[in-house]
């Protein structure tokens, strides 16, 4: 399921998640760390993998073109619980 979001509103459902968020997401769902942080926004692709995002410039930091929503979908599971 794809699904589009701008890179703004990504970028804060990671701040507002609980400290050690990220380490969850990826041990539920058996992949690197650093794989939740490329999600996110992160580029540290020598230790995580590419996570099938596309992005478009523009206004609040461009539109993202998300391939799978699994790992956003888990955080938007814990800022519920939160």
């Amino acid at each position: 399921m794809t699904k589009k979001i701008t890179f703004n509103e990504l970028r804060d459902i990671k701040d507002h998640l609980p400290h050690g968020s990220m380490q969850r997401i990826a041990q539920e769902l058996g992949i690197e760390v650093e794989t939740v942080r490329n999600y996110f926004g992160g580029t540290h692709y020598e230790k995580g993998t590419s996570v099938g995002m596309h992005i478009e410039q523009g206004p609040q930091g461009g539109i993202i073109l998300l391939d799978d929503t699994t790992i956003l979908e888990k955080a938007q599971e814990i800022l519920e619980k939160k």
